[in-house]
């Protein structure tokens, strides 16, 4: 009779989700153990989290959960949250400075082999899906050599400044920045090494970003001075790396990744762009770019695949009016494909430090 309602119990967890996920606390891995004893329920979770409230809410809707199976009279919970530990850089040699980005819990990098393949409009979707979730988000446009994040928010004004340090622009719920917003907009930025690097590290640790959950930061594509500057001096959560399905994009994220993992940088997983195209007059679908490329890079790659965004003009218009599609169309399938993305690169990045939080 326990184990059937131990079964029941583990049901009722399934629908309880955590606060601005689709995904339950049992597949999360939040749920470390089930007992009952009579009729009385004892539930263990475990999970780390920056927002107290959003803690409290899974306690209250867990227990009432477990409270409503038929046969439990009584369900207790306890809750003990733990901060997160805090960022250290994780490879040896690296010049990571403290000042830069102190308020910063969780950096992830966007990140692709070669350009085209709409890393910047995954970002800005990104962006604006993690702060609908409730995270407070910042978004660097460290794409040097062609920003933007100014025409895909609509933006067109300068930051203003205390005279120290610039003020981020706030839009849709996410601090960003950006060259964009300092450099006219057909001046080309012709710079080496140094002058990137200077650029960067200016953005890093010369805005008033604040304290964020997470920080995504929009790389140009390739593997050059901007990756290698953001890599030394701070210390990366996370990169994710964005491709579309044909051969030659699969080459060059290849390489992207690879990247990465010399420098210690761990990799969130990859993103399949322009996955598959449905056609507006008869529904078909349709694969310009073929499909599932990601996947099967991902797989061979050892990394986790996060998610495929279909191709659609949709998309495009929403980055070119300044209205990213997680705005304008926020019930869409596209807007459902960034949610699922959003949440795998939360999953992936909160994974190895995730302590305990006690449900009984």
């Amino acid at each position: 009779m326990a184990n059937d309602l131990e079964g029941l119990v583990w049901d009722a967890l399934k629908a309880v989700r955590y606060p601005g996920m689709s995904r339950d606390i049992v597949s999360f891995g939040f749920v470390r153990s089930v007992t009952v004893e009579g009729a009385v329920a004892t539930v263990s979770l475990e999970m780390s989290t920056h927002n107290p409230e959003a803690a409290e809410q899974v306690r209250s809707e867990a227990e009432a959960a477990v409270a409503a199976v038929e046969g439990i009279s009584a369900a207790e919970a306890r809750l003990n949250v733990n901060e997160p530990p805090k960022r250290e850089a994780v490879k040896s040699g690296v010049t990571a400075d403290p000042k830069l980005l102190p308020g910063v819990e969780n950096i992830v990098a966007v990140a692709s082999g070669k350009g085209g393949v709409g890393k910047s409009t995954v970002s800005a979707n990104l962006a604006v899906t993690l702060a609908a979730q409730g995270h407070r988000v910042g978004l660097l446009d460290a794409d040097i050599y062609g920003p933007s994040m100014p025409m895909m928010f609509g933006i067109h004004e300068k930051p203003r400044t205390d005279g120290q340090s610039l003020s981020p622009f706030v839009k849709f719920g996410v601090k960003i920045m950006s060259l964009g917003f300092l450099v006219d907009i057909d001046t080309p930025v012709i710079w080496r090494g140094p002058m990137v690097m200077r650029a960067i590290e200016q953005m890093l640790g010369q805005v008033n970003w604040g304290r964020l959950d997470f920080m995504i930061v929009d790389l140009p594509p390739g593997t050059g001075d901007a990756q290698l500057t953001l890599t030394q001096r701070v210390p990366l959560s996370a990169a994710v790396i964005v491709t579309t399905p044909q051969d030659v994009a699969l080459i060059d994220a290849r390489k992207g990744l690879g990247m990465f993992r010399k420098v210690d940088v761990p990799v969130a997983g990859v993103i399949e762009n322009m996955s598959g195209f449905k056609c507006p007059c008869c529904g078909e679908e349709i694969e310009i770019f073929k499909r599932g490329g990601g996947k099967r890079i991902a797989d061979v790659l050892g990394a986790p695949f996060l998610g495929a965004i279909p191709l659609d003009p949709a998309i495009v218009e929403g980055g070119d009016s300044g209205e990213p599609i997680v705005v304008t169309q926020p019930d869409s399938v596209y807007a459902e494909a960034f949610q699922k993305v959003a949440e795998a690169v939360v999953s992936q990045v909160a994974e190895p430090k995730r302590p305990k939080l006690t449900i009984v």
